[in-house]
């Protein structure tokens, strides 16, 4: 358009004022429609390794399994129920520990890549970096197996999550047991 306004025009400004224009149009242009905050700061958690990483399993290590226990009871007060359930938290502490374990086993041979592909190139301070994130991954999935040794035996943090849903189910059975024998008249 910016072409048939030259050979359209009376006066010299007619450039200028279509310039104007649109420079106004530009700037009215609100910054929402091409960028969206939202989804820079969900893509930065999205790539963050504290959804796979040791964070995951302290996350769940850290619930509070009590109030579980407690509603597990008031639905089947049965022991059986009891000893299954705490089976299926062993379970999903198992599964957590796997999870851990494998984006860990993979972020090290990952990292191992890197190291030898850029010590090849000559990039002594990317390769330090990279052996320090090195000994953090190996770190924390040493601190991963020493978890899981514990779970197996029945000890330390692991059996946090026992004594929790153990303590919650009990308090729901003496619960039943006020409500239904100890609020009775004689």
């Amino acid at each position: 358009m910016g072409l048939f306004n030259f050979f359209n025009r009376k006066n010299g400004s007619a450039d200028y004022q279509n310039g104007a224009d649109s420079a106004q149009k530009l700037s009215e242009t609100p910054q929402g429609v091409f960028v969206d905050k939202n989804n820079s700061e969900s893509a930065e958690k999205n790539g963050s390794s504290s959804e796979h990483g040791i964070n995951l399993l302290f996350q769940f290590l850290e619930k509070n399994y009590e109030k579980k226990g407690y509603d597990d009871a008031l639905m089947n007060p049965d022991n059986t129920h009891l000893e299954q359930n705490i089976a299926a938290l062993k379970n999903e502490l198992e599964r957590t520990i796997r999870k851990v374990k494998t984006f860990y086993e993979d972020f090290i041979r990952e990292i191992n890549f890197h190291i030898s592909s850029r010590s090849r190139s000559g990039m002594i301070d990317t390769v330090e970096e990279l052996n320090a994130k090195k000994e953090t991954a190996e770190s924390h999935i040493r601190q991963v197996l020493e978890i899981e040794q514990e779970a197996k035996e029945d000890r330390g943090v692991a059996q946090g999550i026992v004594l929790s849903y153990t303590r919650g189910f009990r308090n729901g059975l003496a619960a039943i047991s006020h409500h239904s024998i100890m609020n009775r008249n004689f």
